[in-house]
């Protein structure tokens, strides 16, 4: 690969990323009914992705149900004052889903069920963990992954798992374990956490492994059904579900320690 063709990606990566970047910040600040829409939306449009991916027969309709099973999900409990619709609400949409894909239809319960938790930990977390532990999942993915980029294209060398994601190196995938932990250096410090210096380190690094296998998991998928991208909505990253699969894999896997209170000072 020539040095041109290596970074011929970059400069997309980076118009589109700080577009979102610009967005997604404003909605995370806000937090309440902005930052709820923004997910509702992404919710339905990586579930739009995943039904095209599969051939489903009513992708926009699939979407459409899982961004309005998402919303219902976060707000029925609140007036129900119970969480006993959740899964079923999450189960139904998932059936449905399943019911329109000739192919693969277990995967793509699996992923679409991915989405939805997945979705549901992203307003679990800003709404009642706190705008802090928000931004700390989000500098983790979003620091590990350009650490990731840059050292798997600066040092490369062996491939981490060549047969699922051919182009993900070991160099990129340490490179994006020290992000994190810088990451959980600077969180630690500035927040005057309690725990120890070690805690956050190695919190931030399973949080940013939680990513890293949310983006094998999706190019796994990609592999399977015979596509490079999920759609093409951001131009140099692809579609949602691209530039989302780490934060998918990384939110499921934080709002689990939340759960546990394993997040100090966490609402």
């Amino acid at each position: 690969m020539s040095a041109a063709s290596k970074w011929a990606d970059l400069a997309p990566r980076i118009g589109s990323a700080a577009a979102l970047v610009l967005l997604c910040g404003v909605e995370v600040y806000l937090g309440g009914l902005p930052f709820s829409i923004l997910v509702w939306v992404a919710c339905g449009l990586m579930t739009w992705e995943l039904a095209r991916m599969f051939g489903a027969r009513s992708p926009v309709a699939l979407g459409l149900l899982s961004a309005a099973v998402l919303m219902l999900a976060e707000k029925l409990p609140l007036l129900l004052n119970s969480n006993v619709a959740l899964l079923p609400l999450i189960l139904a949409a998932v059936i449905v889903g399943m019911g329109q894909v000739a192919r693969d239809r277990w995967l793509y319960g699996v992923f679409a069920a991915w989405i939805l938790a997945a979705s549901y930990a992203f307003l679990v977390l800003r709404h009642l963990a706190g705008l802090e532990w928000f931004i700390w999942l989000v500098a983790i993915v979003v620091v590990s992954d350009i650490a990731g980029y840059f050292a798997g294209r600066l040092l490369g060398g062996p491939k981490f798992w060549p047969k699922v994601s051919p182009k993900k190196t070991w160099s990129g995938t340490v490179a994006g374990w020290v992000g994190a932990a810088i990451i959980g250096v600077i969180f630690a410090k500035t927040t005057g956490a309690g725990e120890p210096l070690s805690f956050y380190i190695l919190l931030s690094i399973v949080a940013a492994f939680a990513g890293q296998m949310g983006d094998i998991v999706e190019s796994a998928v990609k592999r399977r059904v015979g596509v490079k991208d999920s759609s093409n909505l951001i131009p140099g990253h692809g579609g949602l579900l691209d530039r989302f699969d780490a934060m998918l894999g990384a939110s499921a896997v934080v709002f689990v320690l939340w759960l546990f209170s394993a997040l100090p000072g966490a609402a």
